[in-house]
C-alpha cells in the first residue's frame, strides 16, 4: 500500500488524483445503456426478456415476478441465528429511520397569512439490489426500510437472477420486509424498466439502490423522468488514527472496503510514520487469508493510500478534501474532531466502532455518497421517499398588507398578469 507524506514535493498532485477518484468513464458505456433504455421504452417486455438472455444469461420462459411463496419458503429455510440477525437489523434500522420522519405543519401570522408544508410519500418506489459479485440482503434492508417508514404503499424490488435463481437470503429478507412486488431483472435493464414501465410492470416515482457502472449510468440518464437517490460508485473508507489505535484493527477496517471491489478506495491518515508502516505490514500479512484476496489486493495496490500528516488537524483537512463515504475517527478523543468534519457519508467514532457495524445493523443507512460526492449528497433516508408540498393561504388583510410589495416586484420583472392578479384582489370589497 503506497505511503505518502503531506510534506512530499509532489503530494498535492497525488492528493488531487485521490480526490478525483470518482472520474469514471461513463461515456464508454453510455451508448450501450442508451440502447437498453430506448429498447425497453419502445418494446417493453419483449426487449426486457431479450436483454435478460443477453446480459443475465438465462431464458425467460414465464413472467419475471418473484412469488411471495418463494420468499416465505426461503425465510423458513434459513437458520435461527440468521433470522435473529436479520430481525435485529430490521428493528434497529427501522427505529433509526423513524426519527427522520418529517411532519406536515402550518404556521399562522397575525395578519391572516397561513403558511405550511405538507409531507406526502411517493406512490411507488423502485429498489435496485445488486446480485453480481455478491448478493447483499443488507442493501435490501437499507433501501426498503426508509421507504416503508415513509409510508410508500407500493415498493418494487429488482435484482438480477443468476441462471434464473435469486439468492435465497435475499428472498428471505424480502419476506421479512413484506415485499409484494419483486422481479428477476438486473443492471441497466432494471433501471429502465422501473423508470418507464413495460406491459407487465408499472413505472415508479423514485429509484434507489447501488449498482455497477451500467446501473449508475442508467440512473443518471433516467433522472428527471423519475427521481433517484444518488449516483454511487465503488465503496470507500477513510480512517484518521492516532497512536492510540490498534494497527491490526485499522488494517482490517481498510481491507473491509477493499474486498468489495477492485475499484474501492481505502485511506488512512495518521501523524506517525511508525504506525503507518505497522498498518501497511498488517495489511500484507492479512491479505493472503481473505476469501476475496484478489479483489482486495487490486484495491489496496491501485486505489488506496496511507498519508502521514503533520498533525491531526491536517489529517482532518485532508479528509475533508477526500470527502469519503465512510469515515472512522480512531482516536482516544474522537468527539474533539467530530465538529471539524465537514464532508463524509457516515462517521464512526472511537476504537470500538468498525465500519462493518454500520453496514449491517447499527441503524443509520449504509447507502452513502461516494467518490467525494459527500460534499453535496446525503445518505439514503426517509426523505428520499417523500415529497414536500408548500401551503399558502391569505385573507383580505394579508393581501392588502403584502400586495403592494408583490406588485412592485412583478412590475420590475415585466410580468403584468402577475401584478394584475394581486391588484384585482386588493380592489375586492
Amino acid at each position: 500500500m503506497q505511503i505518502l507524506h503531506s510534506n512530499d514535493e509532489n503530494f498535492k498532485e497525488k492528493l488531487d488524483q485521490l480526490i478525483n477518484r470518482s472520474n469514471v468513464d461513463m461515456a464508454g458505456v453510455m451508448p450501450v445503456v442508451n440502447e437498453i433504455i430506448k429498447s425497453i421504452r419502445a418494446r417493453g417486455d419483449a426487449a426486457l426478456k431479450e436483454q435478460i438472455a443477453q446480459f443475465d444469461g438465462w431464458e425467460v420462459n414465464d413472467n419475471l415476478a418473484i412469488s411471495q411463496d418463494e420468499m416465505k419458503t426461503a425465510y423458513e429455510n434459513i437458520n435461527n441465528e440468521l433470522k435473529d440477525a436479520l430481525n435485529l437489523a430490521y428493528t434497529r434500522i427501522k427505529n433509526y429511520h423513524e426519527k427522520q420522519l418529517e411532519k406536515t405543519w402550518l404556521s399562522f401570522e397575525n395578519n391572516g397569512v397561513v403558511l405550511g408544508q405538507k409531507i406526502t410519500p411517493v406512490d411507488r418506489a423502485g429498489l435496485y439490489i445488486p446480485g453480481g459479485k455478491a448478493a447483499y440482503p443488507s442493501s435490501l434492508l437499507m433501501n426498503a426500510v426508509p421507504a416503508l417508514v415513509a409510508g410508500v404503499e407500493q415498493i418494487v424490488v429488482c435484482t438480477p437472477a443468476i441462471g434464473g435463481k435469486v439468492n435465497e437470503l435475499l428472498l428471505a429478507t424480502m419476506h421479512l420486509l413484506g415485499i409484494k412486488q419483486a422481479y428477476k431483472i438486473g443492471g441497466a435493464s432494471a433501471v429502465a424498466t422501473m423508470a418507464y414501465g413495460t406491459q407487465s410492470i408499472k413505472k415508479v416515482d423514485v429509484i434507489t439502490g447501488p449498482g455497477n457502472i451500467y446501473v449508475a449510468t442508467a440512473k443518471k440518464l433516467v433522472f428527471g423522468d423519475v427521481n433517484i437517490d444518488m449516483i454511487a460508485g465503488p465503496s470507500e473508507i477513510g480512517i484518521i488514527a492516532d497512536e492510540s489505535a490498534n494497527a491490526k484493527h485499522i488494517a482490517v477496517d481498510l481491507l473491509s472496503q477493499a474486498e468489495h471491489d477492485e475499484l474501492a478506495s481505502s485511506f488512512l491518515l495518521t501523524t506517525s510514520k511508525e504506525f503507518a508502516v505497522a498498518v501497511s505490514d498488517e495489511i500484507d500479512a492479512i491479505l493472503p487469508s481473505l476469501q476475496r484476496e484478489k479483489i482486495a489486493r487490486a484495491s489496496i495496490e491501485n486505489k488506496s493510500a496511507i498519508i502521514i500528516a503533520n498533525d491531526i488537524d491536517e489529517c482532518v483537512e485532508i479528509m475533508n478534501a477526500l470527502s469519503v463515504e465512510h469515515l472512522e475517527l480512531a482516536c482516544d478523543n474522537p468527539y474533539e474532531y467530530l465538529g471539524k468534519i465537514k464532508h463524509a457519508g457516515a462517521i464512526f467514532l472511537g476504537h470500538y466502532t468498525p465500519e462493518a457495524m454500520g453496514d449491517y445493523l447499527a441503524g443509520p443507512n449504509h447507502t452513502l455518497p461516494t467518490g467525494a460526492s459527500a460534499r453535496f449528497f446525503s445518505p439514503l433516508g426517509v426523505m428520499n421517499f417523500i415529497k414536500r408540498t408548500s401551503i399558502i393561504s391569505m385573507n383580505k388583510q394579508a393581501i392588502n398588507e403584502l400586495g403592494d410589495a408583490c406588485m412592485a416586484l412583478a412590475r420590475a420583472e415585466g410580468l403584468g398578469a402577475h401584478e394584475l392578479s394581486v391588484k384585482l384582489r386588493k380592489s375586492m370589497d
